[in-house]
């Protein structure tokens, strides 16, 4: 039998998972073909932070090197972006007018950093966090500059700023919000860290909105000036302030997207049922995921419907963040801010730097959020996602997993 088209454009962990999971099913329907923006084979970027902090090197972070591709008979073409999905004829175009036909296409173009459009962004010397080349441009920097500003206080922008703090520099964190990761940390939880990561060199401008990028004479950023008119000195910016579904290439394509290229429980795209989307970029029931986990949910899910052995259907994720941020210990899941209606059960031990917030709600647990000691995550998250009743054990909840298995 005449084997299959498979395109799949992007080459990021979300989608070379997919392919490896189809692999494993039906290793010989597909002929295969993959485009990468970057001129690199697939790689955890997750790592990207202690590539940048110098722990580990990007050989160490790739996760399928060239020689998989090859013994999977996959073409590859990096440093390929493609700028055309031709749906009529089914086929795509690079941007340097490399083209490949497809009976199925699979969309993974990941997300892009959403660049604040301030006065100044195009200046030298500003960049976004998101890949290798941005990582090398930044330990680069740090040998020839002193001066550097993170805009952004979430999880990325933090380690970013741990990251040229290990390299040298004086960093910066200015964040828009009242607390760091206000995302993932309530406000106790955000101040620790915050406090904490001060004691290690770290500076930052919290409730700061940020007005314009001044440069210098060369064309390189010099400064960060404030609304209130404040500056600070910055040789390097890194934006951080967060990322945005990839869809423009889907939507020039007429592909339907709100949040994120829309997708079925089957993630086959609502408009075209032979054109799949996983990853960051694909919006499932209006949420499109940042994290690992529901991404490779994502991937077993479509590849079982790539192989024609579909039955599964991805019906979104339960999911937490169990985070180390330059070396602390962070976990949240569920509504861990609470407010009327909801019990709280707090223990704060400034001494030790471990606190413990769980929101109780018609008995059942519906939220955590752990600093400093995070060993109970997983089970607190297992009570939030099977919605057990926690009324027998509710005075040893804080303490931990009990011994008795009948509770857990």
């Amino acid at each position: 039998m005449k084997k299959l088209k498979l395109v799949m454009v992007g080459n990021g962990m979300a989608g070379v998972r997919t392919l490896e999971e189809l692999l494993k099913i039906a290793p010989d329907l597909y002929d295969i073909t993959v485009f990468g923006a970057e001129p690199h084979p697939n790689y955890n970027r997750i790592m990207l932070s202690p590539v940048l902090a110098g722990e580990q090197t990007v050989d160490e972070i790739v996760l399928n090197p060239m020689s998989w591709y090859a013994e999977q008979g996959i073409t590859l073409h990096l440093g390929q972006p493609v700028t055309q999905i031709d749906r009529a004829r089914r086929r795509v175009i690079a941007a340097d007018g490399t083209a490949a036909s497809y009976d199925r296409l699979l969309i993974a173009t990941g997300s892009t950093p959403f660049m604040p459009p301030l006065p100044g962004k195009d200046l030298q010397g500003v960049i976004a966090y998101r890949d290798i080349a941005d990582t090398n441009e930044m330990i680069d920097a740090a040998t020839k500059y002193q001066h550097a500003v993170v805009i952004g206080g979430g999880l990325l922008g933090l380690e970013a700023a741990n990251g040229l703090m290990l390299r040298g520099m004086q960093v910066t964190v200015v964040h828009i919000g009242r607390w760091l990761m206000e995302r993932q940390l309530d406000d106790q939880a955000g101040e620790l860290l915050r406090l904490a990561l001060e004691a290690r060199g770290l500076r930052f401008k919290l409730s700061a909105q940020t007005q314009a990028l001044i440069g210098g004479a060369d064309g390189r950023v010099m400064a960060v000036q404030f609304k209130d008119g404040e500056e600070i000195p910055a040789d390097l910016v890194v934006m951080a302030a967060g990322v945005r579904p990839n869809t423009a290439l889907a939507e020039s394509a007429g592909l339907h997207c709100s949040r994120g290229i829309v997708v079925n429980d089957t993630l086959q795209t609502v408009t075209d049922p032979r054109v799949y989307s996983v990853g960051e970029c694909a919006a499932h029931r209006g949420v499109a995921y940042g994290l690992v986990a529901p991404l490779f949910e994502q991937g077993q899910v479509c590849a079982t419907h790539l192989a024609r052995v579909g039955i599964g259907r991805y019906l979104g994720s339960a999911v937490s963040t169990k985070l180390k941020v330059t070396g602390i210990d962070l976990f949240s899941a569920g509504n861990f801010t609470g407010g009327d209606g909801y019990e709280e059960i707090l223990l704060s031990d400034p001494y030790t730097g471990v606190y413990k917030k769980l929101i109780i709600k018609d008995d059942k647990l519906v939220g955590a959020c752990l600093y400093g000691d995070t060993d109970d995550g997983s089970w607190y998250f297992k009570l939030l996602r099977e919605g057990h009743s926690v009324a027998d054990i509710r005075d040893q909840l804080m303490f931990g997993q009990p011994t008795n298995p009948v509770a857990a």
